[in-house]
């Protein structure tokens, strides 16, 4: 799919059919995760893939979603600051939040490109998705990212997005307009 296709078409999906995914796609989305920019180059994330229904279930009731029960399988990103904390320290969480999610951009991108379906989901009780998939404390969890084949009766789209005139500016902020370029020597 061309880059620009799959940008506008990338949307969060809810509604999922009951195929499940290749395991090579799901770690050709983790690839692409792993390979957006990370502060020092420090491998900071861990992908743990969720494939038991009892989990996901689990996992769901966590989240308050319960879309994502229909989900055959769930990837939850987690980062790991010891070695950042160590080189950045007051600035750790920043870059990891960055990180994080130029990581799940990159996933989501990549899982619209092999025309399957994913919502971002970062909202849910940190401790018990911890139990559940058995992860140590000093671990946090970035998101949770079902993962399926859209149904056939989703028709999903990207929500409409502002209009750059209303967000982008010159020079300094609230500045809309750009000065035009001063001529040199009257060409």
């Amino acid at each position: 799919m061309d880059f620009d296709k799959v940008i506008k078409k990338r949307a969060s999906i809810k509604n999922y059919s009951d195929k499940k995914p290749k395991y090579d796609k799901i770690i050709n989305a983790i690839e692409a995760a792993n390979l957006a920019p990370s502060p020092g180059n420090i491998p900071i994330l861990h992908f743990i893939i969720v494939e038991d229904k009892e989990k996901i279930n689990e996992i769901a009731e966590a989240c308050q979603q319960p879309f994502i029960k229909k989900a055959p399988v769930i990837v939850a990103i987690c980062s790991d600051s010891k070695k950042t904390n160590m080189m950045y320290d007051k600035r750790t969480e920043k870059y990891i939040k960055q990180h994080a999610g130029a990581a799940i951009e990159n996933f989501l991108l990549k899982i619209t490109d092999m025309k399957l379906a994913s919502c971002w989901v970062g909202a849910f009780v940190n401790m018990e998705i911890k139990s559940a998939l058995k992860i140590p404390e000093n671990i946090d969890i970035e998101a949770i990212l079902p993962i399926a084949y859209p149904s056939k009766v989703d028709k999903t789209n990207q929500k409409p997005k502002t209009n750059l005139g209303n967000i982008c500016f010159f020079e300094e902020y609230k500045n809309k307009y750009k000065k035009k370029p001063i001529k040199i020597g009257g060409h």
